[in-house]
């Protein structure tokens, strides 16, 4: 009997463990060294569905992002309503994960509303250049602000950056970032950190759903896309890069096929007379 228990036990805490280290299908990668973005390479993009059975959707996905806004197909609509967000200060972390940096909060910052469904902003990251392009365009960095329903849906909140002025939220974490590139260090805490601290700057955004830009590429994700470009200077895209420790010099997924996918742009009635 007391071996009997003794099995159940060690296939308790066996299978408790597999549970523990299968990650979450909706969420991207905490450590990205197992694929890299470099073309043409056994991990690069266009292999990243072939590296984990669970990341087939990378290669096998039909709503994969980034993609081209490309004015000619983008719908423009009232209806959507302006962004709901209810942000609040929350501490935070700043961590390496082996392509870009990502600002995490402990306890999520706050929500965001779309559709009726509250999402948990839980962290943001910055890709250079720019994942998404407008008509064509590539800008110098992206923002991402990934939220999370209760039940696991992830919504996006992409920013544009062209080089010009500093962006004053990067500023606030220049220090942080330079410990980071300085050592070998994974991780720093910053503190409390709030999400308000940064600029969108227009009520327009583009919407359309697509997929997690990095594995295991989970799509059904609703994105939100400033149309307001900002600026952020040559050195603060150069930090982010520095801090991050990889050979790469550039963290951005190439375009996915739309494949006949709906993109509107949201604007408030007042826009349209003029």
């Amino acid at each position: 009997m007391g071996k009997l228990a003794i099995q159940l036990l060690c296939f308790t805490f066996f299978i408790s463990l597999l549970f523990h280290a299968l990650p979450s299908s909706s969420q991207e990668v905490e450590d990205e060294r197992e694929f890299s973005y470099e073309k043409n390479s056994e991990t690069g993009p266009e292999r990243w569905g072939e590296l984990h059975p669970e990341w087939s959707t990378c290669s096998n996905g039909t709503m994969q992002s980034p993609i081209d806004l490309l004015n000619e197909r983008v719908e423009v609509v009232s209806h959507l309503g302006k962004l709901k967000r209810s942000y609040k200060p929350s501490n935070a972390t700043l961590k390496n994960r082996g392509h870009d940096m990502m600002l995490e909060w402990e306890n999520g910052a706050g929500t965001i509303e779309i559709n009726g469904t509250e999402y948990v902003l839980r962290q943001c990251h910055w890709h250079s250049p720019s994942e998404h392009t407008i008509d064509g365009g590539r800008f110098a960095l992206e923002l991402h602000m990934v939220h999370e329903s209760q039940d696991g849906k992830v919504a996006v909140v992409g920013i544009m950056y062209i080089i010009g002025r500093p962006d004053s939220f990067l500023s606030s974490l220049t220090e942080k970032l330079r410990e980071v590139s300085g050592t070998e260090e994974e991780e720093t805490v910053v503190g409390i950190v709030n999400p308000k601290d940064i600029k969108i700057g227009s009520r327009k955004y583009y919407r359309y759903i697509g997929s997690l830009t990095v594995p295991p590429c989970t799509e059904n994700v609703v994105w939100t896309i400033s149309r307001k470009v900002r600026t952020v200077t040559k050195e603060q895209v150069e930090l982010l890069r520095v801090a991050v420790h990889d050979e790469a010099d550039t963290n951005a997924r190439p375009l996915q096929p739309t494949n006949g996918r709906s993109v509107q742009l949201y604007r408030p009635e007042e826009y349209k007379e003029h």
